[in-house]
């Protein structure tokens, strides 16, 4: 379940967004001008905002904007219009937007681009959290004296995941930075990094060798 955020001032198309959204599961926030959304993004900090390109105040590529460069555009933002051009839809994405959907918007293609939102978003907070963790890692390292010396190569984990990949793909690439991170920090132990990531030993071969892990890059204790 996710918090989102609608924003349009149609009540007929809040009403309608709202309600298949909250049959999927999900809980949902009107906000029916950009005054309203303001108030409600800062209340809620939603996961995902469904944001209509035309409204009568401060249209939704100003908003965009203005949380772009006020560093508030934390979530994803899907766009809505129905009279939309081509250059405004394609200013809204260089902005910070991650889709956009034609009014009238099929149940089907809302369902999917909310889907792939939130999939993203997910990819990237892990990604996020990941990298904050291998930073406090290095930290560790370097204090005790056995931070990593120039010569063994950039540590697994401390790269940046590349988010305009298909799910499948993004995926991959975060569990084997994951798994890479594990083997550093175990010493090679496959016993103890089966232990720490929950996974049978059978199965966490079978996930490196699916991954491509270069086993002959981390230390083994035979364990």
């Amino acid at each position: 379940m996710a918090n989102i955020l609608v924003v349009d001032d149609e009540l007929g198309i809040r009403d309608l967004l709202s309600e298949i959204l909250n049959d999927e599961g999900h809980n949902v926030e009107l906000a029916e001008n950009a005054a309203q959304a303001r108030d409600v993004r800062n209340r809620m900090r939603p996961d995902l905002v469904l944001l209509d390109i035309w409204m009568p105040d401060t249209d939704g590529v100003t908003l965009l904007k203005e949380w772009s460069t006020g560093g508030l555009l934390t979530m994803p933002v899907i766009m809505m219009s129905g009279h939309a051009t081509i250059d405004t839809a394609v200013d809204a994405i260089r902005i910070g937007a991650q889709a956009f959907l034609e009014k009238p918007i099929t149940l089907q293609k809302l369902l999917k681009t909310v889907e792939q939102g939130l999939a993203r978003e997910q990819v990237r907070q892990a990604a996020a959290a990941y990298q904050a963790a291998q930073s406090g890692a290095s930290t560790t390292a370097a204090v005790s004296g056995n931070a990593a010396t120039p010569q063994d190569n950039t540590p697994p984990g401390s790269q940046s995941f590349e988010l305009d990949l298909p799910l499948r793909d993004a995926r991959d690439a975060f569990e084997k930075a994951y798994f890479e991170f594990h083997l550093v920090n175990e010493g090679g132990s496959m016993t103890r990094v089966a232990d720490k990531t929950g996974l049978e030993r059978t199965h966490l071969y079978r996930k490196l060798k699916q991954l491509g892990v270069d086993l002959t890059k981390s230390k083994r204790t035979g364990n």
